[in-house]
């Protein structure tokens, strides 16, 4: 970070809220909800907590109290709002982002999915130092790309507490769809609770904030179903493992509020179309660790869009949307009636909604609520459990399932996990010290086992065709608690590029990292080691084109972001395979995807269920 990009007197209240007249309006237009017909490219500035147009824009971060469902909330806000304003950029521009720090601790905003030099990044002890109290970081860049993205803090817990926003880059020229108007649906999570608190819980005991484990109830219903000795073999795997079957979410709704453009579902926020209208809706889940499963009862939705990047268009009834990940989709109500937006936790613990009506005031109903599912044993990795002598499980502690994959068991024992007490403070943002300066020496090493690169890697001639979908993959799976039998639900087999990705080589190697960790100790990492145990980063040679393998070994979902580059999903749609920044990694799934390695510098590379990146489920990709 220059010195050029920081500015140390503070804006006062009066600039901070520059543009206040729109934020603080009283009436139904400053809450979406009047008439705001959109120009012929669809676009509309109509959003609940304020727009900011580029290409330059000035935000100010303070700590305030604003109502969240009813209750005052202490929050971080952006320009007086939480979540923040909508940040609209036009491709092509020059972006210039003027952040003021009126906290009294470190903050730093990361552009979610946007591709720019690495200090502009926003992640503190990687690419910046972060922005210190009473100063302002001007960041610069270059919008090179179009879509739905979003923005957030990458210092300590701030995201959990509303430090988050959408970020709109209109395209520079006509997209491959029309249509007449559109909104911006954010999806965040909401604690009344500290979050440091809720962080020493997940430690403290396994399964917190799950209220909806399995009674003797479901115990007879299983037996009904499936017999008593399958059921009774099924109890008894889980129990071994010390874990519950009905683990799917970390935190749930027992402690969470599901918020749609920072409003609860009893505030019911409301978006409007006129019947014959097609809508874009740019679909955000900026929560902390909530998926959520999106519909809208009586409207066919076509995905046009994932991760800002368009795809062939999809018609479904639901998708499920990963943490961190962003959908477009079209709809048409024809009929003069109203809709409720239901995004329903994958856990099925509480629902966000909003309404899309003609008219102001109306609402539609609810959809009956779905129950909590079970995993199945498929979960505990098909890729590596099948072949196991069920006999040699009887006295070991799979409920980290971490090291499943080839891993030396023996070596485990000898890890220190001690230290983890101490990092519930941890700051993310700085990575218990770390310098990520001197790199030098690890360029030839392949971090994934700690073993040289060329026992690791593969050369092309001994890979699938790129593009094919890896052995192991499920990507034609909606995931769990979803019936693909009621409903058309996207997944990511969908998923087709309009046109090829430019770099058509084939990848030189292979690196493949495992998913780990201990869900009754609350430890989470990239092959068994958090993020304060690994001795350098993860090194992609400068326009080099790989394979990432990513082999998840836990019971959990982890979204999986890379900084600064796309990867190309593998999901045998050859050369169409989609470009994302957020990859889904289901339980025990094997995914891959392809990266041309074209931006020099050091990029974060993490889990974004936020406890998880906090617990240590996160990396530094070094670029030279």
């Amino acid at each position: 970070m220059t010195r050029s990009n920081i500015i140390t007197h503070p804006l006062s209240r009066r600039q901070v809220l520059k543009g206040g007249a729109a934020l603080g309006l009283g009436s139904a237009a400053a809450m979406g909800l009047s008439p705001a017909w959109a120009n012929p490219w669809g676009r509309t500035n109509v959003y609940s907590k304020g727009v900011e147009e580029g290409p330059e824009v000035s935000l100010a971060i303070r700590r305030e109290s604003i109502p969240i469902d009813g209750q005052e909330a202490s929050t971080f806000s952006i320009n007086g709002t939480s979540p923040g304003p909508l940040i609209r950029l036009q491709e092509g521009q020059d972006a210039v982002l003027r952040v003021t720090n009126l906290l009294d601790e470190s903050t730093s905003i990361h552009w979610h999915g946007l591709i720019l030099p690495p200090e502009m990044d926003g992640v503190p002890g990687v690419s910046f130092a972060g922005i210190a109290p009473g100063e302002t970081f001007t960041y610069r860049f270059p919008v090179r790309q179009n879509g739905t993205y979003w923005y957030h803090s990458h210092s300590g817990m701030q995201e959990q507490l509303g430090h988050v926003g959408p970020l709109i880059i209109d395209a520079a020229e006509r997209e491959t769809f029309r249509y007449d108007r559109e909104h911006v649906i954010l999806l965040t999570d909401w604690t009344f609770e500290d979050p440091m608190s809720v962080f020493r819980n997940l430690k403290t005991m396994e399964g917190y904030y799950n209220f909806q484990e399995r009674t003797v109830a479901d115990f007879f219903a299983d037996v009904r179903q499936n017999g008593l000795a399958p059921t009774a073999e099924m109890r008894g795997m889980w129990a071994k493992m010390r874990m519950s079957s009905r683990d799917i979410a970390d935190v749930t709704g027992s402690t969470y509020t599901y918020l749609l453009n920072g409003h609860s579902p009893e505030e019911n926020w409301s978006a409007l179309f006129k019947p014959g209208e097609r809508v874009r809706l740019r679909v955000i889940n900026g929560s902390a660790m909530s998926y959520f499963d999106v519909r809208i009862p009586g409207l066919k939705m076509t995905v046009v869009a994932a991760d800002g990047q368009p795809v062939q268009p999809v018609p479904v009834d639901e998708f499920r949307i990963g943490v961190a990940e962003t959908y477009d989709v079209l709809v048409s109500p024809e009929d003069d009636q109203a809709y409720t937006i239901f995004a329903e936790s994958m856990d099925r613990s509480g629902y966000a909604r909003a309404t899309l009506a003609p008219r102001e005031g109306m609402q539609a109903e609810i959809p009956d609520r779905r129950q909590i599912a079970d995993r199945g044993m498929e979960a505990m990795g098909a890729h590596g459990m099948t072949s196991m002598d069920h006999s040699t499980m009887e006295g070991m502690d799979h409920s980290g399932m971490s090291n499943m994959q080839g891993m030396d068991h023996a070596s485990m024992e000898e890890m220190d996990h001690s230290a983890m007490s101490n990092m519930e403070g941890m700051d993310h943002s700085n990575m218990e010290g770390i310098d990520h300066s001197d790199m030098s020496g690890m360029n030839n090493m392949d971090h994934s086992n700690g073993m040289a690169g060329e026992q690791r890697n593969m050369l092309a001639s001994g890979m699938l065709a790129a593009g094919d979908a890896q052995p192991g993959s499920r990507y034609g799976q909606v995931g769990i608690g979803i019936d693909p039998d009621e409903r058309r639900v996207l997944v990511y087999r969908d998923l087709k590029a309009f046109t090829p990705w430019p770099d058509r080589r084939e990848p030189r190697r292979e690196l493949e990292l495992h998913l780990t960790g201990n869900m009754e100790r609350y430890m989470w990492s990239f092959d068994g080691k958090k993020f304060s145990e690994v001795t350098g980063p993860i090194h992609f040679e400068k326009d080099e084109r790989l394979r990432l393998i990513l082999i998840n070994d836990t019971m959990m979902e982890h979204p999986i972001h890379l900084h600064g580059m796309w990867m190309e999903l593998e999901n045998g749609q050859g050369e169409l395979i989609p470009r994302k920044h957020t990859l889904n990694v289901k339980p025990g799934e094997r995914v891959s995807a392809l990266i041309t390695a074209d931006a020099e510098g050091s990029w974060a590379f993490h889990c974004h269920l936020l406890y998880h990146m906090d617990a240590g489920m996160f990396r530094v990709v070094q670029v030279s």
